[in-house]
């Protein structure tokens, strides 16, 4: 696949050939964007997350309010892929998010469901979109350099800018007072959680013979041991970090779902973070993207 100008070259016919297959190949990545979403959103036991079980530790939402949230972003993982493909400039990625957040919002009646992964999945989008304009294999090592070549400065700098405190968003806030890293920190690093963490999790649990979604629950709680979740320290604080902390490693040191009783300590934390309101919420977010690293690997070249 070649880039937008080199399109522009073409011959007419050539041309619309060649904007097709962008665009199929950003429909296919926005799909595999969306299905990752339903993943996460789908997995249980989960531990005081949004299933299709229950609502965990939230009041302010449930599983419709999510499916509501991804059918209000599936044309932009679409629409991001394409400037990806196109290389745009930062910028013009960020105001594609910001408006896919004003969807967001306005379908879930000014609920944040899914603020970080609008961030991190559109950016392995914008990745993904990126590394096929210059026929690249969608490996994740390819889409973290293609993530750190050609947005690694805009990134960094966007993590460090400075907003006004009224401007401040929960995970911003938490983060300023605990310093937990959050979905600007991640993207400024080239997403190291899903990268170093939740995908060789995943990955390590399938290899082992684990069904799918049990590396899912195996990644998800290796993300919940490792991450500083803002999400976690606006609802607990210090103490509820701590606690998300030390149960995720008490459940990796059982052997995660490779132990006969898995299902049940899952459960067990499940029922104590609804107790304490503890919502990691962050690490679904980065499951979710590391769920898409994966499927995205597998997809055929453009």
């Amino acid at each position: 696949m070649h880039v937008a100008g080199f399109a522009a070259s073409l011959p007419a016919p050539l041309r619309r050939a060649e904007l097709r297959r962008q665009r199929a190949f950003a429909a296919a990545v926005a799909r595999l964007a969306v299905r990752s979403l339903y993943a996460e959103l789908s997995l249980y036991p989960k531990p005081g997350l949004v299933s299709l079980v229950d609502n965990g530790s939230h009041d302010d939402m449930n599983a419709a309010t999510f499916l509501r949230s991804l059918f209000a972003l599936r044309h932009y993982f679409r629409h991001i892929c394409l400037a990806g493909i196109q290389g745009a400039p930062f910028v013009r990625l960020k105001q594609l998010g910001i408006e896919a957040e004003t969807r967001m919002l306005h379908a879930t009646g000014g609920v944040n469901t899914h603020r970080g992964a609008i961030f991190s999945l559109g950016l392995l989008c914008a990745a993904a979109g990126r590394g096929a304009a210059q026929n690249m294999p969608l490996t994740p090592a390819a889409l973290r350099a293609v993530l750190l070549i050609r947005w690694g400065d805009e990134l960094a700098a966007h993590c460090s800018a400075i907003e006004q405190p009224t401007a401040l968003s929960h995970g911003l806030r938490a983060a300023a007072l605990h310093a937990a890293s959050g979905a600007r920190e991640e993207g400024a690093l080239g997403l190291p959680s899903v990268f170093d963490i939740g995908l060789p999790a995943l990955r390590a649990s399938l290899a082992r013979g684990a069904a799918m979604q049990q590396a899912r629950v195996d990644a998800l709680f290796a993300l919940m041991a490792h991450v500083s979740d803002t999400n976690v320290y606006h609802r607990g604080g210090a103490e509820g970090a701590r606690t998300v902390r030390a149960e995720a490693e008490r459940f990796i040191a059982l052997g995660g779902t490779g132990h006969p009783q898995w299902r049940e300590a899952a459960l067990d934390c499940h029922r104590l973070f609804v107790r304490r309101r503890l919502s990691p919420g962050g690490a679904a977010d980065l499951l979710a993207a590391s769920c898409l690293v994966h499927a995205m690997s597998a997809l055929p070249p453009p």
